[in-house]
């Protein structure tokens, strides 16, 4: 059965339940502040479980796509990854624990064929904060199972999910084993000082991992040998010149590489760019990660081509990967070269240690000034012979950040407010503002789109970071060299007009009302209030968009603006990139 198979399967079978199936959302959460990184396939819905109603209605089925580095030191093995997908059933006030148990065997044991001999299954044993869940064990004891027990709240009672939110006791069902699909019963509600409240509407949030199942319903011993990974495990031998199988060493890291590279390409496509901050951050960590065991398994770069594989095989799930393709491909080439400098010089520096250990602080100062990741120069050391002082290391690293944190504690707001800028600002204070002059720059763009090309100039997506800013809008045609030149000045004229941007908060309608450019689909329908920026006096101002900031105080802050490349990003789409400051 093919992983194609097996999703559809997924699908059909809760679609007969009633279910409807919900698109994946970003791995970026758009309105969930409290992660940095969709982790779980519910994260997505945790509104709806707190009464907000779904445009989905009350059954939804869905696969997510989830991202997780807490275990990243484990991918490799046979069942982590950093990247997976997560396949679940949810019910908002509507079925609860004898159907979602019932049907989570029926589909197990009847629609993929698993053997009920292979089945177990855990429940809550409850404790001193929540009774035990005798009502889920009465529905499990209804079927034919090899075991049923009782665990603990480590395993068996989940969320929430950040610091607060949904949560409840949980049923797990395993393969020979191996835990496969978690289902959850939203019952209270967490707040951020761990008290459990019940919740108006209880809900059901199952979770099954993908990849697992795959493997399992493949026979295979870990999903790096499935149709989901294959392909790219035979791209890395060929470009690396090496056979996976014949070495146990050299396989792991070319697991790694395979999780690595998934990891990246659907990072990418949700729009992710390599930075050092946040998701930025981790999007980079794996770049470099997986460009230094390249060049460490066949002393080869990283070959764009089992990216575009990677692409290619998931588009068939994920078109929006095929589109961006080239963007995605842009982004990891342009890191890789930019690292591989970055290799060069740092390893020339650790060669300068005449064979004599690394110390905590010389494994810093080369983290700092050539940004190697310890990972890198522990590989190096090793391959010597000598050892790096890791946790002098850390106390360097640590003492850094302290630093860092007591410059922000000063507030880069206070810094930044007002009309200019006075003062010693370190680099991570640069990048902050240059993100918000970006961010403020394309809400002038857009309205000078608007002035100059017509009103049917409309959003399509935007990327902001502390090097560019992007913008995706809607227009057929190429735009001329007369049009850039109008837009980049009229842009420039608001930026030295000093406008004040403020933000304000009010109703959706009110928002409608002010004329406030923006997309104004399901995640704000039950909204109270939203966000909307205004750009000039408010009485009339020059632009007025819903969105979620950050920005300036006042547009001489941009500095300037300057239109660096306009080109088509799909039919009907054209895609302007610029830069201010």
């Amino acid at each position: 059965m093919t992983s194609k198979e097996i999703r559809q399967k997924f699908i059909q079978f809760f679609e007969k339940k009633g279910h409807v199936l919900a698109p994946s959302s970003s791995l970026v959460p758009r309105d969930d502040p409290s992660v940095l990184l969709t982790t779980a396939g519910m994260q997505p819905f945790k509104k709806h479980f707190m009464g907000e109603a779904s445009p989905y209605g009350n059954r939804v089925v869905s696969i997510q796509k989830c991202f997780r580095t807490s275990d990243i030191d484990e991918v490799g093995d046979d069942t982590h990854q950093t990247f997976f997908e997560m396949l679940g059933n949810f019910s908002f006030g509507d079925y609860f624990k004898e159907a979602a148990i019932a049907w989570a065997y029926g589909f197990l044991t009847e629609t993929v064929g698993i053997d009920k001999d292979r089945l177990s299954a855990t429940y809550f044993a409850g404790d001193d904060k929540t009774l035990e869940d005798i009502e889920s064990l009465k529905e499990l004891e209804k079927l034919d199972l090899k075991e049923v027990r009782s665990s603990g709240r480590e395993d068996n009672f989940w969320g929430p999910t950040g610091d607060e939110g949904p949560c409840g006791p949980t049923v797990e069902f395993y393969v020979d084993g191996v835990e496969i699909w978690n289902l959850v019963f939203n019952e209270y509600y967490c707040d951020k000082k761990g008290e459990l409240k019940p919740l108006e509407s209880r809900g059901v949030d199952t979770g099954m991992g993908f990849e697992r199942l795959v493997t399992i319903l493949q026979n295979k011993k870990n999903a790096y040998e499935t149709d989901l990974f294959d392909f790219v495990i035979k791209g890395i031998e060929e470009a690396a010149g090496i056979a996976y199988g014949a070495n146990e060493e050299s396989d792991r890291v070319v697991r790694q590489m395979a999780d690595h590279l998934r990891a990246i390409v659907f990072l990418i496509g949700d729009g992710v760019v390599p930075s050092n901050k946040e998701v930025g951050y981790v999007l980079r960590r794996l770049l470099r990660r997986v460009i230094n065991q390249s060049l460490n398994l066949g002393n080869k770069s990283l070959p764009l081509d089992v990216g575009e594989k990677t692409i290619i095989h998931y588009g068939e799930v994920y078109p929006a990967l095929l589109d961006k393709k080239d963007d995605i491909l842009a982004v990891i080439s342009g890191e890789r070269d930019v690292f591989e400098k970055t290799l060069a010089k740092g390893l020339l520096e650790l060669e300068k240690s005449d064979g004599k250990d690394i110390s905590g602080w010389d494994a810093f100062d080369i983290f700092s000034t050539y940004g190697l990741p310890l990972e890198v120069i522990r590989d190096w050391a090793e391959k010597r012979g000598l050892k790096v002082d890791v946790a002098g290391f850390e106390r360097e690293f640590e003492k850094a950040f302290i630093e860092h944190q007591e410059l922000s504690r000063a507030g880069v707001e206070k810094k930044f407010g007002g009309h200019g800028l006075t003062g010693e600002i370190d680099e991570g204070d640069k990048e902050y503002l240059a993100t918000l002059r970006n961010h403020t720059a394309t809400h002038l763009l857009q309205q000078a789109l608007r002035d100059v090309l017509g009103t049917h100039i409309e959003q399509k997506g935007s990327d902001v970071n502390a090097e560019r800013l992007r913008f995706d809008f809607v227009h057929s045609q190429k735009l001329t060299d007369d049009e850039k030149d109008k837009i980049e000045k009229m842009v420039n004229e608001k930026i030295a007009e000093a406008l004040p941007v403020v933000m304000r908060e009010v109703s959706l309608d009110q928002a409608r009302t002010r004329g406030a450019l923006g997309v104004f689909d399901e995640q704000y329908k039950n909204l109270k209030k939203v966000k909307i920026y205004i750009i000039g006096s408010e009485e009339n101002p020059y632009s007025t968009e819903l969105c979620g900031g950050p920005h300036v105080q006042n547009t001489a802050e941009i500095k300037s603006f300057k239109i660096i490349k306009e080109e088509s990003s799909s039919a009907g789409i054209r895609r302007i990139k610029a830069a201010t400051g």
